[in-house]
């Protein structure tokens, strides 16, 4: 009976459980197939997600009757807030729910987004009056365009709990103590991106041509029924998942950290603050120097695991054996787990500004290709919001490659398990990135020139396939600095904080949305003084100055990379299991 117990406890996973919430077992949850039911869940997530955003911009334009740029500022802060809502449902993971339960509470509500765009789209009385010569356009207003934010935020918000919740729980699944299961974890992430892209090829193209061509309410409706089949699919893998238990909000002992480390270096005990300020202020003092000697034996451990390591050293400061208040006594693991999320941050920040070229591909690059010539073989006409299609084939052609030929190549002659690290990845995507909007200048001053020159105005003489490569570029670097990012944050993140921090990479995307509208917001705001017209106003894409803008974002790309350098050169990876020494 004792060996029977004792062999049960052996085979457990430490920290994890299964749906029913009992202890998870080695050999029956977790590994590749638990995380395949996670994989075909992200296509037909993403496809319900991307079959309405990338086309998005048109069905406000065309629709609702907004403008060029309001349509394109709309659809920005839409999918920008989608993806910093992930930082929500990262929290919850983390804090009080499992993965599992905050994808399936997600699914559910953007599920329900999804219905009222559906009938909103069906319903003609829901929608502006159309318009035409005698009747004038009107902006979707009031009710009706409360009835839209509501089922788009709602479905923002389902959104970013999924992508919050799902990569982190299919990389839960795999055993990060042994090189097979951190190869399998790369692998996961290889192809979540992969299937995502499968999603993906499926909304702009299939469902973007039922929304062109047979109406909008059958393109949500396509999404609806697509996210609800996504909740079966998921639940079929409840008996192979293990769930990590939550650790308790990681942002409280985020706080509880910079609190304690703040308030320890103005007190070195409880009864006089203003006095070890006023010891502060004279560093050669006899009497500061006994005080931090006496600090310094405060904080003196009695192993060497437990010697808080030197990065970041004013954190150190939060380790005391005398605390100003009882709730803010610190760990050694607390203070290192908060040192590698500060760590990781600057990584996180420099990755914005490729999102914001990113936010191009659904915007103003889909307008520009609605002025341009659709038609392939002579008679197929294919629809502008189906031009991601470039780097979607592409990503799914690269992610096999890369995993199956590139990375096994790459650990033969670095002799590293990573191949090429996470951080080389990143970096590469940062580069693509500029060339993809030097490349989109160049394209638009061609789009320019045969405007000014042509008397056919809808469509223009030239092919929209030239817009098709700002789209590769753009994909490729997405698909370098995405699966890069995903990768990095989970297995560099302490394990309390796992889902937080992995969603940094979405969050990135989110603000990278935002600041494509700030930048729009500025160029407009600066260009337009004086008797200049702004660069991106008007409701003709014909007399924007596009090239100009994709010039700046060139240019900020540019700067950004020299950023990210600086940072990345430093960066040093934590040890498997090991507190991070560097």
């Amino acid at each position: 009976m004792v060996m029977e117990l004792e062999v049960a406890q052996m085979t457990r996973w430490e920290g994890y459980v299964d749906w029913r919430n009992k202890p998870a077992l080695r050999g029956r949850h977790g590994g590749m197939v638990a995380a395949s039911f996670v994989l075909v869940v992200e296509i037909l997530e993403n496809l319900a997600y991307l079959a309405n955003a990338s086309n998005l911009v048109l069905y406000l334009k065309e629709y609702m009757h907004m403008s060029p740029s309001k349509s394109a500022n709309n659809v920005t802060n839409f999918m920008g807030t989608s993806f910093l809502l992930a930082l929500l449902g990262g929290f919850l993971s983390d804090a009080f729910l499992t993965t599992y339960h905050v994808y399936l509470i997600s699914a559910v509500i953007e599920l329900i987004g999804l219905i009222i765009l559906t009938i909103q789209a069906h319903v003609p009385s829901l929608k502006p009056t159309k318009c035409n010569e005698s009747t004038p356009c009107e902006e979707v207003n009031g009710g009706k365009a409360a009835m839209l934010f509501a089922g788009l935020y709602l479905v923002a918000l389902g959104v970013g709990g999924i992508k919050g919740s799902l990569p982190v729980h299919g990389g839960e699944q795999f055993d990060e103590a042994t090189p097979n299961g951190r190869k399998q974890r790369s692998t996961f992430f290889n192809y979540f991106v992969f299937c995502l892209s499968c999603g993906a090829l499926i909304a702009v193209t299939f469902v973007v041509w039922v929304e062109d061509n047979k109406g909008w309410e059958w393109g949500f409706a396509i999404s609806t029924i697509t996210i609800f089949v996504s909740i079966p699919v998921f639940l079929a893998g409840s008996t192979t998942y293990r769930n990590k238990v939550p650790s308790g909000s990681p942002l409280t002992t985020i706080l509880k950290v910079l609190i304690a480390a703040t308030l320890n270096s103005c007190c070195t005990n409880k009864n006089s603050c203003s006095a070890v300020v006023n010891m502060s202020s004279s560093p050669s003092n006899p009497s500061t120097q006994a005080k931090e000697q006496e600090l310094h034996q405060t904080l003196k451990p009695t192993t060497p695991s437990q010697i808080p390591s030197e990065s970041l050293k004013f954190l150190n400061k939060a380790i005391t054996n005398k605390p100003i208040h009882s709730s803010l006594q610190c760990t050694i693991q607390q203070l290192e787990d908060v040192k590698l999320v500060f760590k990781i941050f600057p990584i996180f920040a420099c990755t914005i500004m490729l999102n914001a070229c990113l936010a191009q591909l659904s915007t103003f690059s889909v307008e520009q290709a609605a002025t341009m010539n659709t038609t392939l073989f002579s008679s197929f006409k294919v629809p502008p919001a189906s031009l991601p299609v470039f780097p979607v084939l592409f990503l799914m052609i690269l992610a096999p490659i890369y995993d199956h030929i590139i990375i096994p190549y790459a650990r033969k002659v670095t002799k590293s398990e990573a191949g090429i690290t996470h951080l080389q990845r990143i970096g590469i995507g940062l580069i693509l990135s500029i060339v993809a909007m030097a490349i989109a200048a160049i394209v638009e001053i061609k789009r320019q020139k045969i405007a000014s020159h042509s008397n056919e105005k809808n469509p223009l003489p030239i092919s929209f396939l030239w817009i098709g490569f700002q789209y590769l570029f753009l994909g490729s670097a997405d698909l370098f600095t995405l699966a890069g990012l995903l990768e990095f944050f989970f297995s560099e993140a302490p394990s309390s904080m796992r889902s937080l921090a992995t969603s940094l990479s979405w969050a990135s995307l989110a603000m990278g949305y935002y600041l494509s509208s700030v930048i729009v917001s500025i160029v407009n705001s600066v260009t337009g003084n004086g008797s200049h017209k702004p660069w991106l106003s008007g409701s003709n894409l014909d007399n924007y100055h596009l090239e100009r803008f994709y010039w700046l974002m060139c240019v900020l790309s540019g700067l950004n990379f020299l950023h990210y350098m600086y940072w990345a050169t430093r960066y040093k990876y934590r040890g498997r299991g090991n507190i991070d020494e560097s």
